[in-house]
């Protein structure tokens, strides 16, 4: 099986509330989130999960102060020897637009989503409004998945719906053992170390996000939150 290093790059950040990250706690207390590209380098493939935002201000400060370098999509992949058009997969955690802008930038990449989360992006729900008609414009090809679905050697999706219809976990094989990239909207306050994990306080089921949040708990060796504070202040992982 393929083992693989992380690369975390930072593109973009988002002021919000805590709330936003942890249902009923929380609330009150400002954070800035990063918003992620993980690059996978270890197979004879270029793999992104996710592509982040295409416009952002963050103020300097910010990245001092989180201890984060937060780049333009271009240049994060420069970082890593990458450029867009070098990209043959794109695994999506779910569909928000903070997740997917630099899609088309990628015109050789094939995208995988669940079938639950892509029949929803096609036809969302008001209640969300995070669903934009044209990010997956430019891409060679969308592949749609129903179900846990091996991608690539060493690279296994697992459905983890709740936050959004059709979000889905990824399991990366490492030196380390398997890290587990959620496929929902969260950061360390959803995973204390005594009590269960805190469904993420933003969701269309609060039951679905809350069991995907013990699920994924226990699926791995190395838990990287999809905003975590953490990843971004390191260059690879392990």
């Amino acid at each position: 099986m393929t083992e693989y290093t992380i690369y975390p790059l930072v593109v973009g950040a988002n002021e919000t509330d805590q709330g936003i990250m942890t249902y009923l706690r929380g609330y009150g207390r400002r954070i800035w989130i990063p918003i992620y590209v993980f690059v996978l380098k270890g197979a004879d493939k270029n793999i992104l999960i996710d592509t982040g935002l295409e416009q952002f201000v963050v103020p300097e400060e910010v990245a001092t102060s989180y201890g984060w370098e937060i780049l333009e999509f271009d240049q994060a992949l420069a970082r890593v020897g990458l450029r867009p058009e070098d990209i043959d997969i794109i695994i999506h955690t779910h569909l928000h637009n903070d997740h997917c802008e630099n899609d088309n930038r990628c015109p050789r990449a094939t995208v995988y989503v669940q079938r639950r989360e892509y029949e929803f992006w096609q036809n969302p729900h008001p209640i969300d409004h995070r669903y934009y008609p044209d990010v997956l414009e430019g891409v060679r090809e969308v592949v749609v998945i129903d179900g846990e679905e091996e991608i690539y050697s060493g690279i296994r999706v697992v459905p983890t719906p709740g936050h959004t219809a059709g979000g889905q976990t990824v399991l990366v094989n490492t030196s380390s053992g398997t890290a587990v990239i959620t496929g929902f909207c969260c950061n360390e306050a959803n995973f204390p170390q005594v009590g269960p994990a805190v469904a993420p306080g933003v969701h269309l089921d609060a039951i679905l996000a809350w069991e995907s949040a013990q699920k994924v708990r226990e699926m791995g060796d190395i838990l990287i939150p999809l905003h975590a504070v953490w990843p971004g202040q390191k260059k690879k992982i392990p």
